[in-house]
C-alpha cells in the first residue's frame, strides 16, 4: 500500500484530506502538530502521533521510520505558537532553522520548513490535491444577495485582502463603508473578524483571498463553520471569497448557518 504523510493543524481540513486519501487506498500517517486537532482525525488515519511543530527532528524521524517520502501540510497552525510558552520549546534543529531566517513572515518560515524536509528526501505536495471538490465556485452562495453597498465593500475588501496577501501579512480583512476595520496578522482569521466587527459595530464585510503568489503546498485559504460563528459574534453582514482558490469546508453547514443569520456569502 502506498503511504503518505499528513502534518495536521486545527480544523476539519485534515480530516477531509485523510478521508479522501483512505478512500483512494492510501495509508495515512499523521502528525498532530498542535493542541486542538479534530478528534475525528485519529479514526481516519493509519497511524497518528502528536508531535509539536517545534520538535522538527522528531517529526522527521517519525516520517522516515514509516517510509514516508510524500507529505502534505494542512490545517490551522498559527505562528503565535512560536512566540508563546504554551508549546514545547524548539529542538536544536528547529532552533537552527529559525535562526537562519531573514525574517519570520509566513512564506519565509514555511519555505524553510519545506526545504528542511527536502533535505531528508521528504517532498511536500499540493495540499488541495485530494480535496479539490471543496474549492468554492464563483457566485452567490447564500439565500440573501448582497446589497449595492455591500457589493462595493466586497470589491474593496477583496482588493485590500489581495494587497496584504502580497505583503505576506495575512489573507483576511474586515471592511465597512470602504474603510479597513481590521487586517489579519499573527492572530488568525477568527480573531481578526472579532476585532474588526467590534470596531465596525455591525454590518461589516469579511474578505478572504489567496495571496497573489499563493504556494498551494501550504496556507491555501479556507473557510468553515467557525468562520461564520465568528462573523455572527462580530455582527458581520457578509463574506467575500476568491472563487477557485478558497476551500469551503462543510459547505452545507456553512451556508445553512449563514442563511439562518442573514449573512450573505459571495465567491468572486
Amino acid at each position: 500500500m502506498e503511504k503518505i504523510g499528513l502534518l495536521a493543524g486545527i480544523g476539519k481540513l485534515p480530516v477531509e484530506f485523510a478521508r479522501a486519501a483512505l478512500a483512494m487506498g492510501l495509508g495515512v500517517f499523521a502528525v498532530a502538530l498542535v493542541d486542538g486537532t479534530d478528534e475525528a482525525l485519529k479514526q481516519n488515519v493509519t497511524d497518528m502521533q502528536k508531535i509539536s511543530i517545534a520538535r522538527l527532528d522528531t517529526i522527521i524521524k517519525y516520517l522516515k521510520e514509516h517510509g514516508i517520502t510524500q507529505v502534505t501540510m494542512i490545517g490551522k497552525v498559527t505562528k503565535e505558537i512560536m512566540f508563546s510558552g504554551e508549546h514545547a520549546q524548539p529542538d536544536e534543529r528547529m532552533t537552527r532553522l529559525l535562526l537562519s531566517l531573514s525574517d519570520r513572515s509566513d512564506d519565509t518560515m514555511m519555505f524553510a520548513f519545506i526545504q528542511e524536509l527536502a533535505k531528508e528526501n521528504i517532498q511536500v505536495f499540493d495540499q488541495t490535491a485530494l480535496i479539490r471538490k471543496l474549492m468554492v465556485h464563483e457566485g452567490i452562495l447564500t439565500r440573501r444577495e448582497p446589497s449595492a453597498e455591500e457589493k462595493v465593500d466586497m470589491d474593496y475588501g477583496f482588493q485590500m485582502a489581495k494587497a496584504i496577501g502580497g505583503l505576506d501579512i495575512g489573507q483576511t480583512v474586515v471592511v465597512k463603508h470602504q474603510a479597513v476595520m481590521a487586517v489579519e496578522a499573527i492572530e488568525g482569521t477568527d480573531a481578526c473578524i472579532l476585532r474588526g466587527g467590534k470596531l465596525a459595530r455591525g454590518g461589516a464585510i469579511v474578505a478572504k483571498v489567496a495571496k497573489p503568489k499563493q504556494d498551494i503546498r501550504f496556507d491555501v485559504p479556507a473557510v468553515g463553520v467557525t468562520t461564520i460563528e465568528s462573523m455572527i459574534q462580530a455582527g458581520a453582514a457578509g463574506l467575500v471569497l476568491e472563487a477557485g482558490k478558497t476551500l469551503l469546508v462543510e459547505k452545507e453547514k456553512v451556508i445553512a448557518l449563514a442563511d439562518k443569520n442573514e449573512i450573505t456569502i459571495v465567491a468572486m
